[in-house]
């Protein structure tokens, strides 16, 4: 798994701001819904964020220990899931030309 802390702004004032999972392989992410406060299955915008050069300052690339500790604080308390857990929000099966529409859980 690969985890990816988001910051607001290039100057990453106020701490982070979201929390990016992947798997490294092609197109499964997820990431902390702050609208539904749950994990929400959403490789299009992860890719999005991600690939755009304008981010290149806005997020991080981290270990599992510290995206847990960003975890509970950018969720508010939720706790990052297991890599079992995170894999099961995966649809299994996924190519290219037939990933599910943002949004899906």
């Amino acid at each position: 798994m690969i985890y990816h802390v988001t910051y607001r702004n290039d100057e990453r004032i106020g701490g982070p701001a979201g929390l990016f999972v992947t798997d490294g392989g092609p197109g499964n992410a997820i990431l902390w819904d702050h609208r539904s406060r749950e994990w929400a299955f959403d490789p299009g915008l992860v890719v999005r964020f991600v690939n755009d050069h304008r981010n290149v300052d806005r997020f991080d690339t981290v270990d599992r220990t510290t995206a847990e500790r960003v975890a509970e604080v950018v969720t508010g308390g939720a706790v990052l899931p297991g890599e079992e857990e995170i894999r099961s929000m995966f649809p299994s099966g996924v190519d290219d030309g037939a990933r599910p529409s943002s949004g899906q859980r």
